[in-house]
């Protein structure tokens, strides 16, 4: 989920350009799961002030947490930058696009020490709350990022801060947690050290895992983000009511310090995972945004230019558990991946001008020359051709493969499954993968889907064969999608370990110089898709949505974050 932006004092300029989940996404990435349609798309009993106004988005359905710390998913993270906000935020730069600014931070001032640690001097805005009333300090975030490094909290993202100085060893728990290097100077004034200059850490201080959370309330309560009376944040809008697989409701929250600007009085997120249902609300009026749709209605509304296209830096992808004992061989998961037809897939399937992918890694994520130079995905090439004139040829290559693994023409290849989470568009891109594998490979390839929440703990957990997958960037840097694949990372859902890799992402974290940098995340690509085929890439993301008519202001990240909080009814 995110891009390399400069401190507003500085210049604030650098806008996202043209990632799922992610940290994995809700439309593409980390899409829907189990929201009952019958009762989802009831309406809960708000009303407007005189001048405000209700907005109703559909992202997904029933998220797995809402937990800044725990979420992974798009849909999640939307949620929570509506009711959180970190030392740094997104805001809209005039033209629909976001860059970075001071958010709880009101300035920072980096240093670059002689042993080449990076000390952040950071001073607190005036008058930042709680959305009790309590004072937002400068100790709020020194605990919260203490939470997400420590082993205790098993979050996905704790990696995220893993440049601050000590991290490595909090994390393995060898170290206690307050030696990570982060410490409230006073209520006013937080300090944090890195170990080395990271790039992105701006980013970082942006993203959704390192919102502060607040001691009192998360301590002894497990279940603290389902009631309003405990779901306590500092951001803009603030939780009244969550009925579940149905919606969650926020409103204004008066204690946020740009309350007077805020546009919706209320918004609504309505938790859906049928996409048919999705549209005739939005077509009813009963919905103002979504951005999932039936896969057969995704073509006429594309035509019309009801569908607005957004960027996404993101992959969508087919990942293996590399502990399966069918799928330990890379023989075998490389000739599942060449016999898959990208082209086909994107013209027939997903029909929202995805771009079939070449690698892992997706365009527009920076090279070693940012955003004046090539970009990753050019420098690094292809690992297979997607041109359809080689299709057949990469079939003939693949089953050459099959056979080299003691498969010949798929004999006694075991009955293999193919996992998704509950989506129509899923289950064609399903359905087309599996008559791919069958027809080419001959072998048999059973499929199932699951319920969002049950779905993402089945991946996790490694309790799947082949499941669907996909990413958006954190920021913008190849490490977003290279970086979980460490060994033991909390995304790591392919059970993925190669000490060679795991020393490349080292290599690349301890140096600032951006060649060295890219080259040592070339050399883990390779390793990663060219040599291990851990993955098998299909495409990487567009984000279409709609948006009512008569709504304006909403503003976007191509790390897929929507912002509705200053948006008007016209």
């Amino acid at each position: 989920m995110k891009n390399t932006k400069k401190f507003l004092a500085l210049a604030l300029a650098s806008v996202m350009a043209v990632s799922v989940a992610a940290c994995g996404s809700s439309s593409s990435t980390n899409d829907t799961s189990a929201a009952d349609s019958s009762t989802t798309t009831e309406a809960a009993d708000t009303t407007a002030s005189a001048d405000g106004y209700n907005l109703a988005v559909c992202l997904a359905s029933e998220p797995m947490t809402i937990d800044p710390a725990l979420n992974s998913a798009v849909d999640g993270a939307i949620m929570t930058n509506h009711m959180f906000e970190g030392l740094i935020k997104w805001v809209d730069n005039g033209n629909g696009e976001a860059e970075l600014a001071p958010g709880q931070a009101e300035s920072w001032e980096k240093t670059v020490n002689d042993d080449g640690t990076v000390t952040y001097a950071i001073k607190m805005r005036d008058g930042i709350k709680w959305s009790d009333g309590k004072d937002v300090t400068a100790g709020d975030f020194e605990y919260s990022w203490k939470r997400l490094a420590d082993p205790a909290t098993a979050a996905d993202y704790c990696y995220m801060i893993d440049m601050v100085q000590g991290y490595a060893e909090v994390a393995d728990g060898s170290a206690d947690k307050d030696t990570l290097g982060i410490k409230a100077v006073d209520d006013k004034n937080l300090e944090i050290t890195l170990s080395y200059d990271c790039p992105y850490f701006e980013e970082i201080m942006a993203f959704p895992a390192t919102f502060p959370v607040r001691q009192d309330i998360v301590e002894g309560n497990e279940e603290w983000t389902y009631s309003p009376e405990t779901y306590i944040g500092n951001g803009a809008y603030k939780m009244v009511e969550w009925s579940h697989n149905a919606y969650i409701l926020t409103e204004k929250s008066e204690t946020y310090y740009d309350y007077e600007k805020l546009g919706p009085d209320t918004i609504k997120y309505t938790l859906l995972d049928d996409n048919n249902a999705m549209l005739a609300a939005f077509n009813s009026g009963e919905l103002n945004f979504i951005m999932n749709f039936p896969t057969d209605e995704m073509a006429n509304y594309l035509a019309s230019g009801q569908i607005t296209v957004a960027p996404y830096i993101g992959t969508y992808y087919v990942c293996f558990n590399t502990e399966d004992e069918v799928f330990s061989n890379p023989l075998v998961r490389q000739a599942f991946s060449l016999v898959i037809d990208r082209n086909y897939i994107v013209e027939n399937v997903s029909q929202s001008g995805e771009v079939p992918a070449t690698g892992y890694v997706p365009s527009g994520v920076y090279d070693a020359e940012g955003a004046n130079g090539d970009d990753f995905r050019t420098v690094g090439g292809e690992y297979y051709s997607v041109s359809a004139d080689d299709y057949q040829a990469n079939c003939d290559k693949a089953r050459e493969l099959l056979a080299e693994a003691g498969y010949p023409n798929g004999e006694g290849f075991p009955a293999v499954e193919y996992m998704y989470n509950t989506d129509d568009r899923h289950k064609a891109i399903a359905e087309a993968l599996q008559n791919m594998w069958q027809t080419e490979l001959g072998v048999t390839v059973n499929l199932s889907n699951q319920d969002w929440n049950v779905f993402l703990k089945s991946r996790k957990d490694g309790d799947f064969q082949i499941a669907r997958n996909g990413w958006i960037a954190d920021y913008n840097d190849p490490c977003s999608f290279l970086d979980m694949w460490y060994t033991g990372g909390g995304n790591n859902d392919a059970q993925y370990s190669n000490p060679e890799y795991d020393a490349l992402i080292d290599a690349a974290k301890a140096t600032s110089d951006q060649t060295e940098r890219m080259a040592a995340f070339h050399k883990a690509e390779d390793l990663l898709i060219g040599q291990d085929s851990v993955l098998a890439p299909i495409y990487f993301y567009t984000n279409p949505y709609m948006l009512s008519d008569n709504i304006s202001g909403m503003y976007y990240t191509p790390l897929g974050y929507f912002f509705f909080g200053y948006t008007q009814q016209n």
